[in-house]
């Protein structure tokens, strides 16, 4: 029963991930996009930029999508190393080592060609930014007044300090040439579509990738003062202070504050279409579906802990429904890591919660699979982790590896790894929990 369950998981998991992939998706909005349709027809050019962890796929999806106008077709999008390959009018441009998140001078080469190209646009061509979760650090492009080192060090200060992601960016932002906007400001042709694989919760544009063709709310000012709020000035690189002060006083233009009526903004997939293809498959193996949504956030182990009261209430009141159900969700939840050196990544460690919290027993016919629609959890070759009640695990190790959050090794060796390869997506995570009915 259980081998069974997990392989049911894992059919539904895979649909979620196959509905979002750039093959499905690129082709889809070339046809029925009736202003981009129109657009890529009229251009003199087309000229393609991007980056992303779905950067390669969704190339090689827009060339066969525009096959019939290839010949006006040229770019460069920046991928992660080893997803590069020849195309026929599109370069792939590897901008970072795969498995790691930090930008790189190779990444700064592509930003800086994306940025010469659109800036050379003619009053007839058509541009197409190709954005994907990732994308953000595979766009670097310092101001000029401050190195590539200098923009680590601000950034690295701003995550040990405790800021917030929206104030990071606001940061970031405004020591950038391509994101906060500038990427669009500095198109000079006739339309510009970003077309979007989300990987954040709610799809907002000026924070998929940094915006680099969004509006930004932010000023020089507000960054100035989140550095002040967190006691940064004093540590951060000269450099940087003086940039911002530059840009308070108009030294530096602002970042994007209102899209050009040119500028068109596409989000082709997210969570919720991945959610809506696990669903279906779900109910076509025969389970009735309780479907939490894509919003799912907050601290790893705390939604985990409410993810088993929910199956308690499913298995023992038959509340929202009797079993046998399928349990999904998205979003992107937090694993606080402390003084921690573990391995392991966010969907690793909610697995292993769960089933901390069900104990052994609970385990009965019941199978959880959670995993990075990516590919990838974690600084770690798995997408995440999955369990069955075959799998056995002793609850001392288990002790320890949750709160060392250590849950690699542990997965490894109970053959509870789900491990995919990159999947050349990435829309968050979707969770699958499969309740089947008690043996009589």
């Amino acid at each position: 029963m259980s081998v069974r369950l997990r392989e049911r998981a894992l059919i539904i998991w895979q649909a979620g991930v196959a509905a979002v992939l750039p093959e499905r998706l690129l082709p889809i909005a070339v046809r029925d996009d009736a202003l981009l349709s129109d657009a890529v027809r009229q251009a003199k050019r087309i000229l393609v930029v991007g980056a992303g962890k779905a950067g390669a796929a969704m190339s090689v999806a827009l060339e066969i999508a525009l096959a019939e106008y290839l010949l006006k077709v040229e770019g460069i999008v920046n991928v992660p190393t080893g997803t590069e390959r020849p195309l026929e009018r599109i370069r792939l441009h590897a901008a970072r080592p795969a498995g790691s998140n930090h930008p790189t001078s190779a990444g700064v080469a592509g930003a800086n060609a994306m940025l010469d190209l659109l800036r050379n646009a003619g009053p007839d061509d058509v541009g197409l930014c190709l954005l994907s979760g990732g994308g953000s650090a595979l766009l670097p492009a310092p101001i000029a007044t401050i190195s590539l080192e200098d923009k680590q060090a601000v950034t690295k200060l701003l995550h040990a300090s405790g800021a917030t992601i929206h104030e990071m960016n606001a940061v970031r932002k405004h020591l950038s040439r391509i994101k906060g906007g500038r990427l669009a400001q500095a198109f000079t042709g006739r339309t510009l579509f970003s077309l979007i694989i989300s990987d954040v919760v709610g799809d907002p544009l000026d924070v998929i990738a940094s915006g680099p063709t969004a509006a930004d709310a932010s000023t020089f000012a507000e960054a100035w003062a989140i550095l002040e709020r967190h006691r940064l000035l004093e540590r951060v690189p000269a450099s940087i202070a003086s940039t911002l002060r530059a840009g308070m006083t108009g030294g530096i233009p602002e970042t994007l504050k209102s899209v050009p009526a040119n500028v068109h903004s596409r989000v082709l997939g997210n969570n919720r279409v991945a959610l809506d293809a696990a669903f279906e498959q779900a109910k076509s193996l025969g389970y009735r579906v309780l479907d939490l949504g894509s919003f799912i956030e907050g601290e790893t182990a705390s939604i985990a802990v409410a993810f088993a009261g929910i199956v308690r209430s499913i298995r023992e009141d038959h509340i929202p429904f009797a079993p046998p159900v399928c349990l999904l969700s998205g979003g992107e939840t937090t694993v606080s890591l402390g003084a921690s050196s573990g391995k392991g990544g966010r969907n690793q460690e909610f697995v292993l919660a769960m089933r901390a919290k069900l104990g052994d027993a609970g385990m009965k016919n019941l199978a959880i699979l959670s995993g990075g629609t990516d590919g990838e959890d974690g600084p770690t070759d798995a997408a995440g982790g999955y369990l069955d009640e075959q799998v056995k695990i002793d609850e001392c190790e288990l002790a320890t590896a949750l709160a060392d959050h250590d849950a690699y090794p542990l997965l490894a060796r109970c053959d509870g790894l789900l491990r995919t390869g990159l999947t050349q997506t990435n829309v968050m995570d979707v969770r699958v929990v499969l309740i089947d009915r008690r043996e009589s």
